[in-house]
C-alpha cells in the first residue's frame, strides 16, 4: 500500500492526519449518492466490498461525555459493550448536530481521524482480523484503506467486542 498524497481536492482532516504521521493508506473514491441514508452500506456496494471490511464511524454519550465508536457496516454498535470498554454504565447515540460541531465532520462522512477536537475511541476487536479495514475519509463518498493497527494507534484508541450482529 503506497502512501496518497493530497491531490484532486480529496485532502481531509483524516488524510493529512495520516500523511504527517507517515501512514500507509490508499485513498478510495466513490460517487455518493445524495440520497442513500446507509452511508457504510453505500460505500462497500460502490467499492465492491464486504461489509465486514467497512467500518463506520459513530458517535455516542457516555457517562464521561463523547466517545467515538468504529464498527464493521454489517452490523450495529452495542452500546452496553461500549460504555462497559471505557468504564461506563451506560451510552446513548449522540445528537448529530452536536456531532457535527464537535467533530468538524457531517454525519455520513465522519472520519475517527482528524476530528476537531481527540475524542475516547473504542474500535470493534473484529477490525484486526483483517489486514486492511476501510473507513470515512472524512466526507462522504471518499474512504480510506489503512491497517487497522494504524488506526488503533492514531486515535489512541483501544479495541474490544463493541460490534452485534444487526
Amino acid at each position: 500500500m503506497s502512501k496518497t498524497k493530497n491531490k484532486g481536492g480529496q485532502g481531509t482532516p483524516a488524510t493529512v492526519a495520516l500523511a504527517k504521521a507517515e501512514v500507509g493508506f490508499t485513498l478510495h473514491p466513490y460517487d455518493h449518492d445524495p440520497n442513500a441514508q446507509a452511508y457504510g452500506e453505500e460505500a462497500a456496494d460502490a467499492l465492491g466490498l464486504p461489509y465486514e471490511r467497512i467500518f463506520k464511524t459513530l458517535v455516542a454519550e457516555v457517562d464521561t461525555g463523547l466517545a467515538v465508536a468504529v464498527v464493521p457496516v454489517s452490523g450495529k454498535l452495542d452500546l452496553k459493550a461500549f460504555a462497559a470498554a471505557l468504564g461506563g454504565k451506560r451510552a446513548a447515540m449522540a445528537d448529530a448536530a452536536k456531532v457535527e460541531r464537535v467533530t468538524g465532520y457531517v454525519v455520513g462522512g465522519i472520519s475517527p481521524l482528524g476530528q476537531r477536537k481527540a475524542l475516547p475511541t473504542v474500535i470493534d476487536s473484529s477490525a484486526l482480523e483483517f489486514e486492511t479495514i476501510f473507513f470515512s475519509a472524512g466526507r462522504r463518498g471518499l474512504q480510506i484503506e489503512a491497517a487497522p493497527g494504524e488506526l488503533v494507534r492514531l486515535t489512541r484508541g483501544a479495541t474490544a467486542p463493541i460490534g452485534k450482529a444487526s
